[in-house]
């Protein structure tokens, strides 16, 4: 079994503006309970993993007495470091948004600590969406998990089990029954075969305005709106990439908004229009509120590739 990689340490303490939630903010990076790149923990502490241009690097992210406090390591640990008010949000600016409905006020004013952050990696974002199409949350969760465990490296610092994602020559090289065993059909593993054969092309899209960066990822066969949506909402923290062709959703805001049980993409849309710019955000208060349609159908059952 691998042990933990402990090399230099590097510190940086910030002061956000106005109000952070940590859990809020850094909660969308995590892929399930069980992401090996991922951890919040009991005292409120946030690790993630990464791999950054310059190499793997481990973050741990701490509030105390509403200033940020954050420890890095590996080749990674400074270039994460040097991000780390944009990945808290930094460049979004809540004050933009205007409610448009009751419950989308409400929601807005409990949660004051919610920041749209970016993290500037394409690769660690998209992978996984990729993986969480058309399949159940838990199925995707299950294959990311796998294929860090199997394929990723044990992350720089002092948590035992953290894993950084495979580079993308590794991706490449994964076989075929390697991604059976993980539950990954054969559309989806081709997109990430795809997409990580065009891994620079990808994080150049970290540096473009998101309309041209939906624009870049969908070039690759097997990204649509929906993976990109999923991927800027974390690269770029992009606060009106609004999900489209999502299964749930659009009930949820439906239901939320007026009650409806069954809402189609179109509807949605129209729905979240005064929210123009802003969709995203509204989207994410909107599933904060809880407020879920009641079931009305069998739970969609998972389709285990393996069996077949």
């Amino acid at each position: 079994m691998h042990q933990p990689v402990h090399t230099q340490q590097a510190s940086r303490r910030w002061v956000p503006e106005g109000t952070l939630d940590l859990g809020l903010t850094l909660g969308p990076l995590g892929r399930g309970p069980g992401d090996p790149a991922f951890r919040m923990l009991g005292d409120g502490s946030v690790w993630r993993a990464s791999r950054t241009p310059v190499g793997p690097g481990t973050v741990r992210i701490a509030m105390r007495a509403g200033e940020v406090e954050a420890d890095a390591w590996g080749p990674g640990g400074e270039w994460l470091l040097d991000r780390l008010p944009e990945m808290l949000g930094a460049q979004d600016d809540p004050a933009e948004f205007t409610p448009r409905h009751r419950l989308v006020h409400e929601v807005n004013r409990r949660t004051p600590g919610l920041r749209l952050g970016r993290t500037g990696l394409v690769l660690e974002s998209l992978i996984p969406s990729i993986l969480e199409q058309r399949v159940t949350s838990d199925e995707a969760y299950r294959a990311w998990r796998l294929l860090l465990q199997r394929h990723g490296e044990p992350a720089p610092g002092p948590v035992p089990g953290l894993r950084v994602m495979p580079d993308a020559r590794t991706w490449a090289l994964i076989p075929s029954w390697e991604w059976h065993r993980a539950g990954v059909d054969a559309k989806r593993s081709s997109a990430i075969l795809r997409a990580v054969r065009a891994a620079h092309r990808m994080e150049e899209a970290a540096l473009m305005p998101p309309v041209q960066a939906a624009a870049r990822l969908q070039a690759i066969p097997g990204i649509g709106g929906w993976t990109a949506a999923e991927t800027l909402q974390r690269t770029h923290g992009a606060p009106d990439a609004i999900t489209v062709g999502d299964l749930h959703l659009p009930n949820v805001i439906g239901y939320a908004l007026t009650g409806a049980h069954r809402t189609d993409d179109d509807t949605m849309l129209e729905l979240l229009a005064p929210y123009s710019g802003q969709r995203h955000r509204a989207a994410r208060l909107i599933l904060l509120a809880g407020h879920r349609p009641p079931r009305r159908a069998p739970r969609f059952s998972p389709n285990d590739i393996r069996v077949i």
